[in-house]
């Protein structure tokens, strides 16, 4: 995946899309190497991994439902206080609906909120390759429209993303 790229790894479920993402981070073991930056990163613990550049946006969005919306996007901070390409006023930009909540316990979003925030959360760690699961899945087709427009914000900025999808129709408009 090249610097600014959108690329999708499409398949029906089942056939390892996720499995994939889980091991270019370290939470599963892979069968071969999984290069990043020229280095295999195979054995690296997912916070190393995190370290070295790459976030993951996973299907099941492992927010904190009970600390604040501001407090869940604070955690993706890799350096405390420190921000990179992405602050609360770019996240907020982009997802008006999470500064109106910022200070409301992420438990009480829509599941469509949740994911903005799982997304944002990530971004605020100044990732250069995002790993991102069905962004999509399950929301609203407004909310589909938006978690697009980020995908394409994300890459202009830079960041490269690997989207997972089974949808190809999804994966051709927002891949490039």
């Amino acid at each position: 995946v090249d610097e600014g790229e959108i690329v999708s790894l499409l398949g029906r479920n089942g056939v390892g899309r996720s499995t994939t993402c889980k091991a270019i981070m370290g939470l599963v073991e892979p069968i071969g190497s999984v290069r990043y930056r020229g280095r295999n990163i195979v054995g690296m613990p997912a916070n190393l991994v995190a370290k070295a550049g790459i976030g993951y946006v996973p299907e099941d969005r492992q927010i904190f439902p009970t600390l604040t919306v501001r407090q869940n996007l604070m955690l993706g901070l890799k350096r405390a206080g420190k921000f990179g390409r992405w602050n609360f006023d770019d996240v907020f930009k982009l997802f008006p609906n999470l500064e109106e909540r910022q200070n409301n316990p992420a438990g009480v979003l829509s599941g469509g909120e949740q994911q903005m925030l799982t997304m944002c959360r990530t971004l605020m760690g100044d990732p250069d390759l995002i790993l991102i699961d069905e962004p999509t899945e399950g929301l609203a087709p407004i909310l589909v429209e938006q978690v697009g427009y980020l995908l394409e914000e994300i890459a202009r900025r830079g960041v490269s993303i690997l989207l997972v999808e089974q949808k190809l129709a999804t994966a051709m408009r927002i891949s490039r």
